[in-house]
């Protein structure tokens, strides 16, 4: 989108900050918020993934805030883009979702921070803050929930599969005639299934495959 022409010292002293989102209404109060701050500032903003690391190369701000879910790159590959040249860069994702999926994701591309976007200001100003000062700012409760996941047992190739058919709303008979498997076979990974996610049926399997970004319903 645009990088705000300023004045050679008008950003001294103050968190150069870079905004990429592709909600108008998010960005445009995002900036509001962040430019009223007597130690921020917006320096640029990206309606999508690639303009993202285009402003980022032209910028170089101190943290940029990213929209996990963003048209031509998502969030995640906009931090592994940036940061294969600035391998210091200090990104913190912005999204709605916080599935552990999600959140794994976006520690291992290298994200500074996790945010959720309906997280009162002062968390969004902290969290800038704290990345800013060279700090890691992820929520207590999604930590918790990435130490969840890191304890299960991980689904195979196949499992995902057959999860990702069962949610799709297939029978066991059509599940085994999409992946050329028997219905024993099905029910063989299926009850690997319910075991790895701690669930006693196919609707709960579901939900907490959902819940960790497994399937998108």
């Amino acid at each position: 989108m645009t990088s705000k022409k300023q004045p050679p010292n008008a950003h001294k002293g103050k968190i150069r900050v870079l905004i990429a989102d592709d909600h108008i209404t998010v960005l445009e109060g995002l900036a509001a918020i962040i430019d009223r701050q007597p130690d921020m500032t917006v320096v640029a903003e990206a309606a999508n993934g690639r303009e993202a690391v285009d402003q980022w190369r032209q910028q170089c701000p101190d943290v940029a805030l990213v929209d996990l879910r963003m048209p031509l790159l998502d969030g995640v590959a906009v931090i592994e883009e940036i940061r294969r040249t600035h391998v210091s860069a200090r990104i913190i994702l912005l999204t709605t979702f916080d599935t552990d999926t999600d959140i794994s994701k976006a520690i291992k591309a290298g994200a500074k921070g996790y945010l959720l976007k309906d997280a009162p200001r002062d968390e969004l100003l902290t969290c800038i803050r704290k990345v800013h000062s060279g700090e890691t700012s992820i929520p207590p409760a999604l930590v918790t929930k990435l130490a969840a996941d890191l304890g299960r047992a991980v689904l195979t190739r196949r499992e995902l599969e057959v999860l990702s058919l069962l949610a799709s709303g297939k029978s066991n008979k059509e599940i085994g005639a999409s992946l050329y498997i028997t219905e024993t076979t099905v029910k063989t990974h299926l009850r690997s299934i319910f075991a790895k996610l701690n669930v006693l049926g196919r609707t709960e399997a579901i939900i907490a495959a959902s819940q960790r970004g497994l399937v998108r319903l």
